[in-house]
């Protein structure tokens, strides 16, 4: 029996595609970290004081009175367009009783012109006898007189300076002292129509004092945006600066965390790990090293088993960092190929954004998308690298 040549050849190229190929796995860890800042203070220095200064001085009674005198001036205009509606219509049944009685009188004329017609002439008359049309008297719509409701105070802008600092709180850090010194200028909102719409800005100035040294001097909300596709003139203009005042103060807070607190977080991070035996130990290896210690991590400040976890984790970065380095991109065949490579990056950016260091999560993406020529990517890598490199530069 001869060899069949045909499915010897298929069989070589599916042995030298199984040898060469590599079986990629993943999985979700949950990591417990505290957020470190970008500008750390020791445990003792951990304290902070808020002044703000702002317009707003605004109570419960100020917007009961508000409200009364909102309404008396809605009532004014009532009465002033009750009044021009009553005249309107006078002016609408004067004009009604004119046109009555001159449609009235040429039909008498009319009737009595054809009432002096023979029988025979009025056969004639293809119209027919003369008919009366009077058209529909006017009639006086108007509106109900306004009542007065209290306002929702749920609604109400109610809020002074004190109220404000309540509300700005750093994480870790508590309101016992001045190593952190932080100033808040807050103007009041500007409303603005564009295109039928309303928007609104709010030019908040931020200082941040550490030990007496200016680490945060930035204005947010400098620039118009959209707070409702409706215009400022339908809808409550209250309701809708004290939304906007609301997400000052969160965005205040949000950049207070991001740079002088201690945040824990909660979060989950995807690891991949190349599965064949013998040929990938190392890497399985520094998956378990990260794995096994990112689990150990919690989200306690000056927690020491967290310093021996980062420790042991670092060994796996290390490996990984060796293998990037003998990547091999222009032999797919290569034990090291760019599917190697692909998914380490991914690993390396998704690890240090978990961490919270954007920086070096940043230097890896630069470093992948250098090689990026050179990688072939799935469609659902492609997507998952745009959303990491979109968190890395928000």
């Amino acid at each position: 029996m001869k060899p069949n040549f045909k499915n010897l050849f298929l069989f070589a190229l599916f042995v030298n595609g199984f040898l060469f190929s590599q079986r990629i796995e993943s999985e979700n860890i949950t990591v417990n970290i505290l957020q470190e800042p970008i500008y750390p203070a020791e445990l003792q220095n951990r304290n902070y004081s808020v002044t703000v200064n702002s317009t707003y001085n605004i109570t419960k009674e100020d917007v009961l009175k508000k409200s009364k005198e909102d309404f008396e001036k809605q009532l004014d205009t009532y009465n002033i367009n009750i009044e021009a509606a009553k005249n309107e219509y006078q002016g609408k049944l004067d004009s009604f009783d004119m046109e009555v009685k001159k449609l009235t009188d040429k039909y008498k004329t009319e009737s009595d012109q054809f009432n002096k017609l023979s029988t025979i002439e009025k056969l004639a008359v293809t119209t027919g006898p003369p008919t009366l049309k009077l058209p529909v008297r006017p009639e006086l719509h108007l509106r109900p007189v306004p009542k007065y409701y209290e306002p929702d105070l749920r609604n109400a802008l109610i809020v002074d300076n004190k109220v404000l600092e309540s509300q700005i709180n750093i994480d870790g850090l508590s309101k016992s002292g001045k190593y952190l010194e932080i100033l808040v200028d807050i103007d009041r909102t500007k409303f603005q129509d564009n295109a039928g719409k309303t928007f609104a800005n709010q030019p908040t100035h931020i200082l941040v004092k550490q030990n007496g040294v200016v680490k945060l001097d930035k204005i947010y909300f400098n620039e118009f945006e959209q707070v409702s596709s409706s215009p400022s003139n339908e809808v409550n203009l209250s309701s809708l600066e004290n939304q906007f005042l609301q997400k000052i103060i969160n965005k205040i807070n949000s950049v207070l965390n991001e740079n002088f607190g201690y945040q824990a977080k909660n979060t989950f991070i995807k690891l991949e790990t190349v599965k064949n035996k013998g040929d990938y130990d190392d890497l399985e290896k520094a998956s378990m090293y990260v794995a096994t210690n990112l689990r150990k991590l919690q989200a306690k400040p000056d927690y020491e088993p967290n310093k021996a976890a980062m420790e042991n984790m670092q060994k796996g970065i290390n490996i990984w960092k060796d293998i990037l380095a003998k990547i091999d991109y222009k032999d797919k065949k290569a034990l090291l190929n760019e599917k190697i490579a692909s998914y380490v990056y991914m690993n390396m950016i998704r690890l240090n954004l978990a961490l919270g260091n954007k920086k070096e999560a940043e230097k890896y993406l630069n470093d992948m998308q250098e090689h990026l020529v050179n990688i072939k990517l799935s469609y659902d890598q492609e997507r998952e690298l745009n959303n990491l490199e979109t968190t890395i530069y928000k």
